[in-house]
């Protein structure tokens, strides 16, 4: 029991990121933990965050979706928790997949705006902050996780568009996210180091954070401040440029994945590299015997994304997302090709990768769920 527990955990820790770039929802992970009747168990449970996580991929029909959580720093001695589930929160601090604060819902509703992301709460639109007028103006900004017949499931607060909306990021997100800051606190995991400072440190990933990858300052006085240790942070500059593109296999997006001019990403069956973007999970056997372990490589250079096919095979460009087998273009191996607004590579039929907002929507089956592994009598789920 334990140890299946501890794989979902794992799961989980998977679709949790503080990453701008990736974040497809708000929560407060304080409030998540608690909603008890979610599966009728313990008064707080980790697992309920990946039940409300499932909740959000079937709503937006896309896999491997992570929220950006915030969390109450009562929560890292919780004593409601498992002490496995308080060091793996501990975990997640230290590593800086998660937000630790004093008042994580004043920072949960400068995230949203600063970011454009819905909130998943189910504190009432007219109880929140009045600073930010969409959330009672924009249906599908702020939803509610229920229970439902196979899971949670999204109520608007307001209005109608019971499924998750994403808006435009805030003037001052704009401004933010054009800049890499510098937290003077060591090991700090959002402006630092990127883990390894905190009471967890020989768990921790100690790895430095991509500038592209740093979540938003939080605003005191109109100053940028580490939101963490309330500092005020230091400007590093400009950000890195940046893009997002996105693997969809079989009508649904199945992951995100960020380049940056020092950042390429190798994508394949089973790629070799470092951080290569692994698709073999997703494949049938016709596509496994056809895409390389390593097939294609992407690389951002002066804003531009360049696509070299390293495969045995080749691939191909749909040019402006046509499907039409005319207008598709040959990618031979070790040939390059800028990748244009609209453009679609094609590894194999129905196995296609692009700017996420760009690709063909409809999913013919159910995103793979992170709570696969949770033990039978930890999701009682009301009938």
């Amino acid at each position: 029991m334990r140890f299946e527990i501890s794989k979902v955990l794992d799961a989980i820790e998977g679709r949790v990121s503080t990453d701008p770039s990736l974040a497809r929802a708000v929560v407060d992970l304080a409030e998540v933990i608690r909603y008890q009747d979610l599966d009728g168990g313990r008064p707080a449970s980790l697992l309920r965050l990946g039940m409300v996580i499932d909740a959000l991929a079937r709503e937006l029909e896309e896999d491997s979706i992570p929220v950006y959580a915030v969390v109450h720093r009562a929560l890292l001695s919780d004593a409601d928790l498992t002490s496995n589930e308080r060091m793996v929160v501990r975990r997640w601090a230290d590593d800086g997949l998660v937000e630790v604060l004093d008042n994580p819902g004043d920072r949960m509703l400068e995230v949203a705006d600063l970011l454009g992301l819905p909130v998943l709460t189910r504190v009432r639109a007219d109880g929140l902050r009045g600073r930010y007028p969409w959330l009672v103006e924009q249906a599908g900004r702020v939803l509610a996780p229920v229970p439902g017949a196979g899971g949670p499931v999204f109520i608007a607060h307001v209005g109608g568009g019971h499924t998750p909306v994403a808006g435009d990021r805030s003037p001052a997100g704009v401004k933010l996210l054009s800049r890499q800051w510098r937290c003077a606190e060591p090991g700090c995991a959002l402006f630092g180091g990127g883990g390894g400072g905190g009471a967890f440190a020989d768990l921790s990933r100690v790895v430095e954070r991509s500038p592209a990858g740093q979540p938003p300052p939080t605003l005191r006085g109109g100053a940028p401040t580490c939101p963490r240790h309330g500092t005020r942070l230091g400007d590093g500059g400009p950000r890195p440029r940046s893009a997002v593109l996105a693997v969809r296999v079989g009508g649904l997006i199945r992951r995100r994945f960020v380049l940056t001019e020092d950042q390429p990403a190798v994508v394949g069956r089973a790629p070799d590299q470092a951080g290569g973007i692994v698709l073999g999970q997703w494949l049938n056997d016709e596509a496994r015997r056809w895409i390389s372990r390593s097939h294609v490589r992407f690389e951002l250079r002066v804003g531009e994304v360049i696509v070299t096919d390293v495969s045995t095979n080749g691939s191909g460009i749909r040019p402006g997302g046509s499907m039409a087998e005319a207008d598709r273009v040959p990618l031979a191996p070790q040939q390059s090709r800028v990748l244009a607004e609209g453009d679609m590579v094609e590894l194999y039929p129905g196995v296609q990768i692009g700017r996420p907002d760009e690709l063909p929507a409809g999913a013919p089956y159910t995103p793979t769920s992170v709570m696969a592994e949770a033990p039978t009598m930890a999701m009682r789920l009301p009938r």
